[in-house]
């Protein structure tokens, strides 16, 4: 299948944009601990007093106490976005379906323990939510954000047309949003067989089986 010429790494960041990211992503870990313990009574000054930081500070990253876990939640995203960027090409070519697959296997898969803390914070997170629409809005903002990430890349897997591709993104972001959702709302361990990792794979085969641009391969 024909594919888009493939584009150039994008330069890597400079330090004081690595120092800001992280910055946030601590502040994140932070609020989604808050968050997870006390859910929608927390406030902005609490996350900003615990972090750390002034809340000036947290106001210069954040416009609402419930933007504080986007870093949290996005982060896991952009590794699978960055993993499906650079499939295996050549002799190792796999169909796009399980490219998607295994990228998404990998990204919920807890390869250390902080990792697998993210994935705890990110239980508490969405067991909070219906008590707080704002942290529901936010995760589904960042779901929204992570579907119009995908097309690109889609794009440049499998060649397809744009109505094919918005339709593929949707399914793949779709099946990442369950799979986690589903975990969530269980016991299971990040690591287990019913962790977010196995499930997203159902999801995914379940939710991409009836698109054609999927069985294309990655060459």
């Amino acid at each position: 299948m024909p594919t888009a010429p493939r584009s150039t790494p994008p330069p890597r960041p400079s330090l004081t944009e690595r120092r800001k990211a992280e910055t946030q992503l601590e502040i994140a870990r932070t609020a989604a601990a808050l968050f997870t313990e006390r859910g929608a009574a927390v406030t902005a000054e609490e996350i900003a007093h615990t972090s750390g930081v002034a809340l000036r500070t947290f106001y210069r990253y954040f416009r609402a106490k419930e933007d504080a876990v986007v870093p949290l939640l996005a982060n896991g995203v952009q590794e699978w976005i960055d993993d499906l960027a650079t499939p295996p090409t050549g002799p190792d070519a796999l169909p796009v379906r399980e490219v998607l697959e295994r990228a998404a296997h990998r990204a919920l898969s807890p390869a250390d323990a902080p990792a697998a803390e993210a994935l705890r914070w990110t239980r508490g997170l969405l067991r909070a939510m219906p008590g707080d629409p704002a942290l529901r809005a936010v995760w589904h903002r960042v779901h929204h954000d992570t579907e119009e990430a995908l097309r690109p890349v889609l794009a440049r897997l499998t060649g397809a047309d744009p109505s094919a591709v918005r339709l593929a993104a949707a399914a793949a972001n779709t099946a990442m949003r369950v799979a986690v959702e589903e975990w969530a709302a269980g016991d299971g361990a990040p690591d287990g067989p019913q962790g977010p990792a196995e499930l997203v794979v159902r999801t995914m085969r379940a939710l991409t089986a009836g698109l054609p641009e999927m069985a294309g391969r990655t060459e």
